[in-house]
């Protein structure tokens, strides 16, 4: 077993300021009171021993939930959890088989007593209840269950989503082997490893660079986003470095042909090209960030938490409204309107409106595990006791470092928002380890001091490593300068970046109800403002930033803490096509019309936005002012 990093036990790290907001916003809407309100993962849910939906919904609510309920440390949500947990710990028979007795027909009629599928998130759900809790019952619960599966997996082999997905499974009989040392769990991997789809060689030479336009299990959005993980997985398992070369390759050509500017690559409900008019599924967006997180332990490389961060402060706020009470199933880069109208996807008319369950009810089960799964991996250990900064969003980690003494480090700063962050430690007694800093690759001059002295910086795989012997109270501060900068996009458009962040221009928003329901209801979201903006190539950028504190919800355009002023025309020609903004004009007609002064947000607040723009004039290097 090979990794550079080991992920922290959830529970061991606590979101604090702006990201606690974020938690608890979640846990006060969609999160907290989804059961009360959406009957597939209601009372009669055949995860608790009803006669309702008993596939995937409840575990992927679960899995979200959960984490969500622990690191909060919520007692309503915990009990809430734990009711699942405990029935299907209860569901466990002699075979070693658990779950619903009901047997229904899903894709490509596999039923769900073939299915493995819904079990892979379950596994999951376990391996983090075991951590929280230490519960005796879950290792011995997932050992006899492993035993089942490796004597039926031969005659009932991975197929539909679990063949795409068996990476799921794979983590799952790693983390389970690292605790018991049992070597028939390595015998069973392998086989799984034969039974899942070779993302290794699709994204070793990516064969996919159009747009797809019919239905494919290795094109499918979700599918993608976990299994790029996959490579990862097994080069923890085997140490082929054939597999830590495909993910490098899959990333760069995903991004080539079907990257979106927020960091995600496109995918309604397949991979979808470049143009900033498609759509990204939600559910695609939190299973990245989950495939960024373990490909970060995996490989200990700070490039996948630089698109981890992106993605996470980016597409995700982008999707889901900012009190936590609706959400999109696909959303888009230039998003000038959302309405039930048709678009050049394979989703339906559904697909962008704000709502409870806009067309597919995945994402309204899955999306949850986003922000609790992203405070669970802000930073992780090494194998001599050493910690590893993931991302520097606010947060308090408790956890033994070498020597086995018992250590807290608080993290502060209010990053990404702001350019410094705080380190400060707590230690029972002095330890001697390595705090490795992540220095995003973004910056371009970054400074670290340790109690007030700089430190030298050797930076490798975006890592710099500080040694020494850590004493409670010392500090570390870091400054990361964000300098705004346009990034080239298809077609000679831009968009616009400051850290992490990716800005935009914020559409004024027009939400009218479009269905109404006791609590959580759909909405379409008008254009009350112009839309169609281009950039002038050789802008300047100006920072606005609050000297206030972080508002209680950043992604929310009026509240942005830190905003941009840019310079842009109007761009007549630019017109709507289906529905959607059109292609950004490659040249643009802006005669006659004055220069004006745009003000950019984040564009996790925009929820209508233009996020990719038109170029007025020639190019010439960014300048800030």
């Amino acid at each position: 077993m090979k990794s550079i990093f080991e992920a922290l036990p959830l529970g061991s790290i606590q979101a604090e300021g702006w990201l606690y907001n974020q938690l608890r916003i979640q846990a006060n809407g969609l999160t907290g009171h989804l059961e009360e309100h959406w009957p597939d993962v209601g009372p009669d849910n055949g995860w608790i021993g009803g006669n309702g939906e008993s596939w995937e919904r409840g575990p992927y609510y679960l899995d979200g939930l959960l984490p969500l309920a622990y690191i909060l440390n919520d007692e309503t949500l915990i009990a809430k959890a734990n009711r699942w947990v405990e029935w299907a710990l209860n569901s466990q028979q002699e075979s070693g088989m658990f779950g619903p007795a009901r047997i229904e027909t899903v894709n490509n009629d596999v039923s769900k007593e073939q299915d493995w599928w819904h079990y892979m998130i379950m596994l999951k759900v376990f391996t983090q209840y075991e951590e929280a809790t230490g519960d005796a019952r879950v290792i011995p619960f997932l050992t006899k269950f492993a035993d089942y599966v490796a004597g039926k997996i031969e005659e009932q082999p991975l197929q539909g989503w679990a063949k795409a997905r068996g990476a799921e499974l794979l983590l799952c009989l790693i983390w389970l082997y690292k605790r018991t040392g049992k070597e028939e769990l390595l015998k069973l991997a392998l086989i799984v490893k034969e039974q899942t789809t070779d993302w290794t060689d699709i994204f070793y030479d990516f064969p996919f660079w159009r747009k797809v336009e019919q239905w494919d299990w290795r094109t499918h959005v979700v599918n993608v986003a976990m299994g790029l993980k996959t490579p990862g997985v097994l080069y923890e398992l085997t140490e082929d470095s054939h597999e830590l070369e495909a993910v490098y390759r899959g990333i760069e050509s995903l991004m080539t042909y079907h990257g979106q500017a927020h960091g995600m690559f496109s995918g309604d409900e397949w991979l979808s090209g470049t143009h900033p008019s498609q759509g990204v599924e939600l559910c695609a967006v939190v299973e990245y960030m989950f495939t960024l997180e373990q490909l970060t332990r995996i490989f200990g490389d700070g490039k996948f938490a630089d698109v981890l961060e992106k993605v996470a402060f980016n597409a995700l706020p982008a999707a889901i409204s900012a009190d936590w009470t609706s959400h999109q199933y696909d959303q888009q880069v230039n998003q000038i309107i959302c309405n039930v109208a048709p678009r050049a996807w394979s989703n339906g008319p559904y697909a962008n409106v704000f709502g409870l369950e806009p067309n597919f009810g995945c994402c309204t089960a899955n999306m949850h595990q986003g922000w609790p799964k992203l405070v669970s991996h802000l930073w992780m250990k090494d194998h001599e006791g050493g910690l590893a900064a993931v991302s520097y969003a606010p947060c308090l980690v408790r956890t033994k470092v070498a020597g086995g003494v018992q250590a807290e480090l608080r993290v502060s700063g209010e990053y990404p928002f702001r350019e410094r962050v705080k380190v400060e430690l707590q230690l029972e007694r002095s330890a001697s380890f390595a705090v490795r800093l992540r220095i995003p690759g973004w910056c371009e001059s970054p400074v670290i001091t340790v109690n007030g002295t700089a430190a030298a910086l050797e930076i490798e795989q975006g890592y710099a490593a500080i040694h020494r012997e850590w004493q409670t109270g010392d500090r570390i501060e870091l400054l990361l300068p964000m300098e705004p900068k346009t990034v080239s996009r298809n077609l000679y458009a831009v968009s616009v970046e400051r850290g992490p962040l990716v800005y935009a221009l914020p559409v004024e928003e027009n939400w009218q109800l479009l269905r109404k329901r006791e609590r959580f209801h759909d909405y379409e979201v008008y254009p009350a403002s112009p839309w169609k903006y281009g950039l002038l190539a050789d802008t300047t950028f100006k920072a606005i930033a609050s000297s206030e504190e972080i508002p209680y919800q950043p992604f929310l355009a009026v509240e942005s803490p830190v905003k941009l002023a840019v310079l842009g025309q109007l761009v007549p020609d630019w017109k709507m096509e289906g529905n959607n903004a059109g292609t950004p004009p490659i040249a643009p007609n802006t005669d006659d019309q004055p220069v004006t002064e745009l003000v950019l947000v984040p564009y996790g607040g925009a929820k209508l936005r233009i996020g990719e723009f038109p170029l007025i004039g020639e190019r010439k290097t960014s300048r800030t002012r």
